[in-house]
């Protein structure tokens, strides 16, 4: 039976109707390409807020998904209907294996729609089932630091539960914005490429022989199709005619804050963007690591 995985994005809920339906479409088609690229199906479903990706493989699937911008966490849900006696049921039959003796639990419960009962009401009353279901088991409800979170998603007639959440790089979805190609010379340079991918920019990428690892092993696994070009003799003239041909909005560069006058006019009227400009070594050494989880 296939596994259903909800999908959450954030930032598109704040675009006007016009706009977020754009991109939930462009959301989407991302979803598939990435799917189709690692040879593997799945079948998408919407509400208002969230996508469903329905697949026979859920590991792999929360693996490709977490590569998807736009998308800020994944989580394999068991669904049920929005009845009361049968959420209860299926949230004892998930909590039993993981409510080992002693453990302290916390049951968060959300509602989306019409129903006569409150979120409060409902994860204090599940709450209550758990601790008479295993009396003997010593558990503990905990709601600031439990072991064991069990998570209730009510959304109209249909209820999802769910244990683990895996977070995404959020942002917007790759293609909305506009083209940029991106000096990937090492961990700074490759951030500054993930960084404008991130706000929806298609990136193509122009490494040295230090950024090649992080081009293909991580900055690829996020955009499959996109344009890796190496460089000849001299990088500016390799990120100019890169820049032409794709017909790039702007270059990306991992420039200190001294050096940007002085690159500002060697590339005259062509836009220039420097993400990481204001971070410390150690700053992009934290979150490249992040980006490298991501693309795991």
């Amino acid at each position: 039976m296939p596994a259903t995985i909800l999908v959450r994005y954030g930032e598109l809920a704040l675009k006007s109707p016009p706009v977020r339906r754009e991109f939930e479409r462009t959301l989407q088609r991302n979803i598939v390409e990435q799917f189709r690229t690692e040879g593997r199906a799945c079948r998408l479903t919407a509400d208002h807020g969230h996508l469903y990706v329905m697949t026979e493989e859920p590991a792999p699937a929360v693996r490709i998904l977490r590569r998807v911008f736009g998308i800020t966490s994944v989580s394999v849900v068991t669904e049920v209907p929005t009845d009361r006696a049968e959420i209860t049921r299926v949230l004892l039959n998930v909590a039993d294996p993981l409510l080992s003796p002693g453990r302290r639990f916390a049951i968060r419960a959300r509602r989306t729609g019409s129903h006569n009962f409150t979120s409060q009401g409902l994860a204090r009353d599940l709450g209550s089932e758990v601790l008479e279901k295993w009396p003997d088991r010593g558990l503990i409800v905990d709601l600031d630091h439990p072991d064991v979170e069990l998570n209730v998603e009510v959304r109209g007639p249909k209820t999802y539960l769910y244990v683990d959440r895996h977070s995404g790089p959020g942002g917007l979805p790759l293609g909305v914005a506009g083209r940029v190609v991106a000096l990937v010379d090492g961990p700074r340079g490759a951030l500054g490429a993930f960084l404008m991918m991130k706000r929806g920019c298609r990136c193509a990428f122009v490494p040295t022989l230090e950024g090649e690892r992080l081009t293909r092993d991580v900055l690829a696994r996020f955009d499959p199709q996109a344009r890796v070009e190496r460089i000849s003799t001299d990088p500016v003239a390799t990120l100019e005619s890169v820049a032409e041909s794709t017909h790039a909005d702007a270059v990306v560069l991992p420039l200190p804050v001294e050096s940007y006058p002085e690159s500002r006019q060697r590339w005259g009227d062509r836009v220039l963007f420097s993400p990481t400009v204001g971070f410390n070594e150690q700053e992009v050494g934290r979150r490249w690591q992040n980006v490298e989880e991501l693309a795991a």
